[in-house]
C-alpha cells in the first residue's frame, strides 16, 4: 500500500511540473502575420507567408483589424495543445497590432516566442510574455522598449541608413525577409520558448547600428551601383565671339568662330575674317546739270555743249 501511494505521488509530481509550463511536443508552431492600412501596401507579408509555408512553417496572413479575435483563437489552441510557439509578425498598422496582440496574450497567461514588427508606428514596450523581439525600423521614435517583467531579447534593427528601403517597401525587402525566416526557423525548429543563456547576453536594448562602408552600402542591388557616383558637373558652354566684318556682295556669310569649352574666358578672341574688296564700277554722272564753264571735282572737264542756229520759217506759196 505504501508503495502505490508512493507511485502515485511521483506521477503527480510529474504532472505539475511538465503539464503547467509551455509544453509544445505534440503541437506545431504557429506564425501570424498583419498587414497595415486597407491592406494595400503590405503585400510583403502575404509574400513572406507563402515563403515561410514552403519551408514548412505553418503562417497565415490577416488584416491588422483582426488581431483581438485572433488571440482569443490562439489562447484557445495553445492551452488545448494544438499551437505553439507563437510567431507574430506585422508591417506598418500591422505592427502595432502584434505589440497589443502579444500584451493581450500575456494578460491570459499566453507565452509568445517571437515578434517581429516592420516599421510601426510607435513604440511600444514588450511584455513579460515574449521571448524575443527584432524590431526592423526606420524612425528612431518606433524603437521598441523592454516593458515591466520583460527578461526576454529585445533589438531594434535600424534600418533608416539604407537608401533603398522606405516605409512602402520595408516588408518587401528581400534581405529583411532572410533575417525574418532565420529567426522563424531557428524557434520553429526548437520550439524555443525562453531565452537561451547566448541571447540573455545582449544587453543593449539599443544598439546602434554602424553606417554601412561605400563598398558594402547595396550589396544585394547591383544595378543602383550608379547612384553611388556624384553626378558630373557640368560647364556652361563658352559664348560665340561677335563677328562684325560685313561679307561682301554675292559672298555667303562667313561663319563665326566659337572657341572651344576648355579656353578660358580671358583668352584673346580670334582674328576676324577681312572680305575682299567689292570690284569698283564705272563712274556714273551726278543726275543734276553741270553749268557750262564748270568742271566736277569728281570727273574731268567736259567740252561745251553745242549750240544750233534758229531755223527761219519757210514761205510757201498758196
Amino acid at each position: 500500500m505504501r508503495r502505490l501511494t508512493a507511485i502515485v505521488v511521483v506521477v503527480l509530481t510529474a504532472i505539475l511540473a511538465f503539464g503547467s509550463g509551455p509544453v509544445w511536443a505534440g503541437s506545431r508552431a504557429h506564425v501570424y502575420l498583419f498587414r497595415g492600412l486597407a491592406d494595400i501596401f503590405s503585400t510583403g507579408m502575404d509574400v513572406l507567408t507563402d515563403e515561410l509555408n514552403k519551408r514548412g512553417v505553418y503562417a497565415t496572413s490577416h488584416s491588422h483589424t483582426e488581431w483581438k479575435a485572433l488571440a482569443e483563437q490562439a489562447a484557445a489552441n495553445y492551452k488545448a495543445g494544438k499551437e505553439g510557439p507563437i510567431i507574430l509578425i506585422g508591417h506598418s498598422l500591422g505592427a502595432d497590432a502584434v505589440m497589443e496582440m502579444a500584451d493581450y496574450l500575456g494578460d491570459k497567461s499566453v507565452p509568445v516566442a517571437l515578434v517581429m514588427p516592420f516599421d510601426g508606428t510607435q513604440s511600444f514596450a514588450a511584455p513579460g510574455n515574449v521571448a524575443r523581439v527584432i524590431n526592423f525600423t526606420q524612425r528612431d521614435y518606433a524603437y521598441m522598449r523592454k516593458g515591466a517583467g520583460f527578461r526576454g531579447t529585445l533589438v531594434n534593427v535600424d534600418v533608416s541608413s539604407d537608401p533603398d528601403i522606405g516605409h512602402l517597401n520595408i516588408d518587401k525587402s528581400p534581405r529583411l525577409h532572410a533575417r525574418a525566416i532565420s529567426e522563424v526557423l531557428a524557434v520553429a525548429a526548437g520550439h524555443m520558448g525562453l531565452p537561451t543563456a547566448a541571447e540573455k547576453q545582449e544587453k543593449p536594448e539599443k544598439p546602434v547600428t554602424p553606417p554601412p562602408a561605400a563598398s558594402a552600402v547595396r550589396r544585394d542591388n547591383t544595378l543602383r551601383g550608379e547612384e553611388q557616383h556624384e553626378p558630373a558637373i557640368r560647364t556652361a558652354p563658352a559664348r560665340a565671339e561677335p563677328f562684325d566684318a560685313e561679307p561682301a556682295r554675292g559672298m555667303a556669310p562667313a561663319r563665326p568662330e566659337t572657341r572651344p569649352e576648355t579656353r578660358p574666358e580671358t583668352s584673346a578672341q580670334a582674328p576676324a575674317r577681312i572680305a575682299p574688296a567689292a570690284p569698283v564700277s564705272p563712274p556714273v554722272a551726278p543726275a543734276a546739270p553741270v553749268s557750262p564753264g564748270m568742271a566736277s571735282p569728281a570727273f574731268p572737264p567736259q567740252p561745251p555743249p553745242v549750240r544750233l542756229a534758229p531755223v527761219r520759217p519757210l514761205d510757201i506759196p498758196d
